[in-house]
């Protein structure tokens, strides 16, 4: 009895406006996530070791084995003074266990009101119980209800901690504990052996969650790390492109820069910004489930004194580009925090004001250097992939046609000697025409699977070629795109030029042994169909000439786009008409109407020819317009 007699003399007493409760606390945060950020920050900064989120019935649980706090010793009266701030300067800006303090507005401990109405604060530090129901009304004079020391109860705590119970929750955590992993994690990265987090869920496992950046590392073809304490991140990405590792995988020291800036007590000062962390390029957007997670796979988040303050910049210093959803990253920016320097962060901690000097500082940086850096990596990695896959259809096209030459050799010699063996049979070889047919007919008939290759071997193959030079690029990039635009994949397409890998010649493949493949080694009678970009810089261009000779060998059909100025002749078929393209010294093209008629009429027809459906003429002639200038 007496403990209950000295509880109930405890007065909790919120220092704030109750009509701000009512206001404030349901809407501060919008995600319970966030929430559960600020209980976790709130933890570490009680220099707790372990942190437990516990799913109850009708009930979210966040138990930590921190210091505590005593209502005799101040610790609790301390903890209802909202908004004052928690830490001004150096002094007050380090735990005891000599961690930064992550608080700082005094307003993070109304985060639970977001959640539940009411929300049952209890503590214990020094064998000293207290508790209350802090609540978005409370009573007279900001009295709370107490809680009485037989009523209160925790799971994980035992001589000192806090355990934050939101009631009634009007947010809930996901069925699944890798979910509520996932989400924690993406918001709150500080988790080692000296601090824990706990998931306790409705099947009461305990489950430890794992340092974020381990998890994503393992996810990267690249990754670039800023500072000692990021390096070891390169181990944990792996890649198969051992000669391009330094390319691909890059540890830098910090970014700095000096800014000149006014602290709190309007001096002007110098202030050294650092930003550390690491950005990286997933290998795939395969298999990333969006539905386990509240927060997008790709981002770049902003932490000061190890606590989020800004989820995702990466709208802000990106292009909304297609490569940039294999973007993520976490960088760290201490003087965010700095106490001596005026607070920056918004008031739920959800992202920062956007024209403090620091903060522009680390966009500019971002947008200018780091993503363009990351981004060059994952293009990088992109084309080395497609080359590698390319030999490999290369190789397996030349086992297609070996095997199909092979066979081919075999038919000849079987069905010639069936044939031989039959017309042996009489010794004057007195057959008639129709007998000799029906010998030839069964011979064929009898070896014709031996044929059954050759349509993987013409689906193989490449089937258009662009015969140019580098500095006609230009225009037979022009040639490409428009291919495209009438419906010819880029993949079945050869040019050596191209932006494109998918359509360039395999790494470390000779060119003309590439080419010979598709020219003259193959069984197949599916030829390549070459546009020829011709001009004046084809005479000194022997790849160029050398293709031109191929095709008039193998008898491959072609078509001439012609830089104006230049003349083309045999063994190119100069008798048919050519298109005519003018192209001045800086590369710019244009054409008369009746050449960009013949252009778009030229590719049309190679897409026809090729089995694709074009788009009509004047859809074609309005984009060509669109391109280049058409003149008189």
């Amino acid at each position: 009895m007496e403990n209950i007699f000295l509880s109930m003399e405890k007065e909790y007493k919120i220092e704030i406006d109750a009509r701000i409760l009512e206001l404030l606390g349901p809407n501060l945060y919008t995600n319970i996530y966030y929430v559960l950020a600020e209980l976790i920050a709130n933890a570490y900064d009680a220099d707790a070791h372990n942190v437990y989120i516990i799913s109850e019935e009708k009930a979210i649980r966040v138990e930590d084995d921190g210091k505590g706090m005593s209502y005799k010793e101040g610790g609790i009266s301390k903890y209802l003074g909202v908004a004052k701030l928690s830490r001004t300067g150096d002094k007050d800006s380090v735990t005891a266990l000599g961690r930064k303090k992550m608080g700082r507005k005094g307003i993070g401990k109304l985060a639970a009101l977001s959640v539940s109405e009411n929300v049952d604060i209890m503590t214990v530090a020094n064998g000293e119980k207290s508790g209350f129901v802090l609540s978005r009304h409370p009573g007279q004079g900001g009295v709370l209800v107490p809680i009485n020391d037989d009523a209160i109860s925790f799971q994980k705590v035992y001589d000192h901690g806090t355990a934050i119970v939101m009631r009634n929750p009007e947010y809930s955590l996901h069925k699944t504990t890798d979910a509520i992993k996932r989400n924690i994690v993406n918001i709150f990265p500080l988790i080692d052996a000296d601090f824990r987090i706990h998931i306790i869920n409705e099947d009461k496992k305990d489950v430890v969650i794992e340092r974020l950046d381990d998890v994503f590392a393992k996810s990267l073809c690249s990754i670039i790390t800023l500072g000692d304490d990021y390096k070891y991140l390169t181990t944990k990405v792996k890649t198969k492109f051992l000669d391009k590792r330094d390319r691909l995988i890059e540890d830098r020291n910090a970014y700095s820069k000096v800014l000149r800036m006014k602290n709190n007590k309007g001096e002007e000062k110098d202030y050294t910004l650092t930003v550390k962390g690491w950005i990286g390029a997933y290998e795939t957007t395969k298999g990333r489930k969006k539905d386990s997670s509240d927060f997008p796979d790709n981002f770049i988040s902003l932490y000061a004194n190890k606590k989020m303050g800004e989820f995702n910049i990466l709208p802000k210093v990106g292009k909304n580009a297609l490569n940039e959803s294999y973007v993520v990253g976490q960088l760290y920016v201490d003087l965010f925090e700095l106490s001596e320097l005026p607070d920056m962060a918004l008031s739920n901690r959800q992202g920062y004001k956007s024209d403090d000097l620091r903060y522009e500082t680390v966009i500019e940086y971002v947008r200018k250097f780091l993503l363009p850096e990351i981004l060059n990596k994952r293009v990088l990695f992109t084309s080395l992939k497609n080359a590698n896959e390319k030999k490999k259809q290369l190789a397996d096209q030349k086992k297609l046609e070996d095997k199909l030459k092979r066979n081919v050799d075999n038919f000849k010699k079987k069905a010639g000697a069936s044939i031989s063996s039959k017309l042996n049979l009489k010794k004057n070889n007195n057959w008639s025409s129709e007998e000799v047919e029906s010998f030839v007919d069964e011979a064929i008939n009898e070896n014709i699977p031996n044929f059954g290759l050759k349509s993987k071997v013409d689906k193989a193959k490449k089937k258009i070629l662009i015969s140019q030079t580098g500095k006609d690029k230009n225009l037979s990039d022009l040639v490409y795109n428009f291919l495209l635009y009438n419906g010819i994949p880029a993949k079945e397409i050869i040019y050596s030029n191209c932006d494109e890998q998918v359509s360039r010649i395999p790494l470390d493949v000779p060119i003309f042994d590439y080419l010979r493949d598709f020219f003259v080694n193959s069984y197949s009678d599916q030829k390549i169909y070459v546009i020829f970009v011709t001009s004046k810089n084809i005479v000194s261009s022997f790849g160029t000439m050398a293709e031109i000779g191929a095709a008039w060998i193998t008898k491959s059909d072609h078509s001439i786009i012609n830089v104006s100025g230049f003349t083309p002749q045999k063994p190119l078929d100069d008798s048919v008409t050519w298109q005519t393209t003018i192209m001045d010294e800086d590369g710019n093209i244009s054409m008369t109407k009746l050449n960009a008629d013949l252009f778009c009429a030229k590719v049309e027809y190679v897409s026809t020819k090729l089995g694709y459906i074009p788009k009509d003429r004047k859809t074609n002639m309005l984009r060509l317009s669109t391109t280049i200038s058409i003149v008189k």
